[in-house]
């Protein structure tokens, strides 16, 4: 079984910077893809960034420039450096793993999750 605990959200004013992090533990698999996804009130949770532990990356459009995605291997701990933020990215955000090793965007194809963090930004 793989864990996955988060931290890092808060209230951040537009413009700010905030850093998630995602710790794993358990039984992992170093080829395994992790990505973040995020839950807008109101809205279905989507996708915003992943991560193969092979060092592919992909970014949801909306996010690719801001956003950035990284991973440190020795410490098990992916990470999502968000800047410029947004109200817009108020939501709960997510850490999610899948035990096969492509990066995919539907959410029901991941088989780990997080707790979820909530990031508020205000105006």
């Amino acid at each position: 079984q793989v864990q996955l605990v988060e931290s890092g959200g808060g209230l951040v004013q537009a413009g700010g910077s905030v850093r998630l992090s995602c710790s794993a533990s358990g039984r992992t698999f170093s080829s395994s893809a992790m990505a973040w996804f995020r839950q807008r009130p109101g809205k279905e949770r989507e996708f915003g960034a992943g991560i193969s532990w092979a060092d592919r990356i992909y970014y949801k459009d909306s996010v690719k420039g801001r956003f950035t995605i990284s991973r440190d291997t020795a410490k098990n701990t992916m990470y999502l450096q968000m800047n410029s933020l947004k109200p817009e990215d108020t939501a709960v955000y997510y850490c999610a793993a899948r035990r096969s090793i492509q990066i995919v965007t539907s959410f029901n194809e991941y088989d780990y999750w997080g707790q979820g963090t909530q990031v508020t930004v205000s105006s």
